[in-house]
C-alpha cells in the first residue's frame, strides 16, 4: 500500500468519526414515543434511551389496577426502544454510505 493510500484512508478514518460525533448529538435530541394499550399510555425517550416523559391516561387510575398499569408501562417503554433502535440503524447505515461492516458489528 503506497503511502498516499494510506494518507487518504486515515482522511476518511477522521472524516468518519467526526461524523459519527455530530450523529451521537444529534441521537441525543432525537426523539421518539412509544405507546401501549389503545394510547392509553406513552413514554418519550431520546434516541439514545434517556426517558423524557410518561403519560397514563387518568382512566387507568384505578384502585386494584396497579399490575396493568405497569405491564402498560412496560410495553410502550418496549415500543419506543424498538422506535429508536431502528432510528439509530438507519442513521448509522446513512453514515457509513453502504461501507461493508462485519456481520453484527454495531457503530453505537
Amino acid at each position: 500500500m503506497a503511502i498516499g493510500d494510506l494518507m487518504g484512508m486515515m482522511g476518511q478514518v477522521k472524516q468518519l468519526q467526526e461524523k459519527m460525533q455530530k450523529l451521537q448529538a444529534e441521537l441525543e435530541t432525537t426523539e421518539v414515543t412509544g405507546t401501549s394499550g389503545g394510547g392509553l399510555v406513552s413514554i418519550t425517550i431520546t434516541a439514545k434511551g434517556t426517558m423524557k416523559k410518561v403519560s397514563i391516561d387518568p382512566s387507568l387510575m384505578k384502585p386494584n389496577e396497579q399490575e396493568i398499569v405497569e405491564d402498560l408501562v412496560s410495553a410502550a417503554h418496549a415500543d419506543a426502544r424498538a422506535k429508536a433502535e431502528r432510528i439509530t440503524e438507519e442513521k448509522a447505515r446513512e453514515l457509513t454510505g453502504g461501507l461493508p461492516l462485519p456481520p453484527g458489528m454495531k457503530l453505537f
